[in-house]
């Protein structure tokens, strides 16, 4: 990989989707249509427009544009989230699982060596998503999967996920934690696209804490394991879970290991919006956890993620690791 900057957090969606072909009836099976222009088409789901895309999700071309514009030199390429499919049959979420799989693995290899790919698996069956994951690992182009933080409902903490994070790790799979249908919503006010703004965060820090208190970290040294938006509101949380864990009885019996240990050994992209609070993660989490991340080609994507970093007025050093060292390595792409 280039020493340029790397972005952990992109996202795809395919310009197409193949009909449905399954045994089931499937209301959430999703489609494209067109939208208002030649650029952009509506993702429907449930006979909806879910969200409406430019053909930055899909077109080359169109990324290599921003990227440029950006002063970044690769993007890691994973799906939208709503196209995880947690809730369809797992015959029919692998079927889509392979659709947008081989979706990244085409633009990777027509990408000019610019992009590189985080695929998905059918996790509400978690021994069709471990054997899923490694195919995938054995495909090339891929270094590993993005997954959301519950699957309709249920924490990936849980330990019916074991068989996928023990596959992660005996693969050297990249695991990238994108927040999704948060808890709490129904007590939210405003426009739809609130929770994604005011509930990621909380829904990201409440998955951190329970991988952390159910052993997974613990159980998987070797595991590479990132979290979208700066882990949310977890770098706020962590002192209150340090502090809870060294007083409250029987909490240092079931996580041996300090949770800001713990901490350190995961990775975090920088998408915080905030110069502020990215220098706080940094003294939080260490200068080698974070790794850049924009959230393109969606509306709240940062646009200058370079410059971001740049304001921080670090060493080079400092700065290189910020900008692709930890990139690479949370990629497995150097030791």
């Amino acid at each position: 990989m280039s020493s340029g900057a790397i972005d952990i957090h992109t996202h795809i969606v395919p310009a197409r989707f193949p009909a449905y072909a399954g045994r089931h009836a499937n209301a959430r099976w999703p489609s494209m249509e067109p939208a208002h222009d030649c650029h952009h088409c509506n993702v429907m789901i449930a006979g909806k427009v879910f969200r409406t895309v430019s053909d930055h999700s899909w077109s080359i071309e169109r990324r290599l544009e921003v990227m440029e514009a950006c002063r970044v030199h690769q993007q890691v390429l994973s799906p939208m989230p709503e196209l995880l499919s947690y809730w369809l049959e797992p015959e029919d979420a692998q079927v889509m699982a392979r659709h947008v799989n081989d979706t990244i693995a085409a633009m990777v290899r027509d990408g000019r060596g610019r992009f590189s790919g985080l695929g998905m698996v059918p996790l509400q069956d978690p021994d069709m998503a471990a054997r899923e994951l490694e195919l995938l690992m054995k495909g090339g182009g891929f270094h590993g999967v993005e997954i959301g933080t519950n699957v309709n409902g249920v924490s990936i903490a849980d330990a019916r996920f074991a068989p996928f994070f023990q596959a992660a790790e005996a693969s050297g799979a990249s695991v990238f934690v994108h927040a999704l249908h948060p808890a709490g919503t129904e007590r939210l006010v405003g426009p739809p696209g609130m929770p994604a703004l005011a509930l990621f965060p909380c829904e990201t820090s409440t998955t951190i804490v329970s991988l952390i208190m159910a052993g997974v970290i613990a159980r998987h040294p070797k595991l590479r394991i990132a979290f979208s938006h700066g882990g949310g509101v977890f770098a706020l949380v962590l002192p209150r879970f340090v502090h809870g864990w060294k007083s409250i009885p029987g909490m240092q019996e079931t996580v041996r290991e300090s949770p800001a240990s713990q901490a350190r050994r995961l990775y975090y992209d920088t998408l915080v919006y905030d110069r502020d609070t990215l220098a706080f993660l940094i003294e939080r989490f260490g200068v080698t956890q974070l790794c850049v991340g924009t959230d393109h080609p969606f509306t709240i994507e940062e646009r200058d993620p370079v410059g971001a970093i740049e304001a921080l007025g670090l060493d080079a050093s400092r700065r290189d690791l910020l900008l692709s060292g930890n990139a690479q390595r949370f990629l497995g792409a150097v030791p």
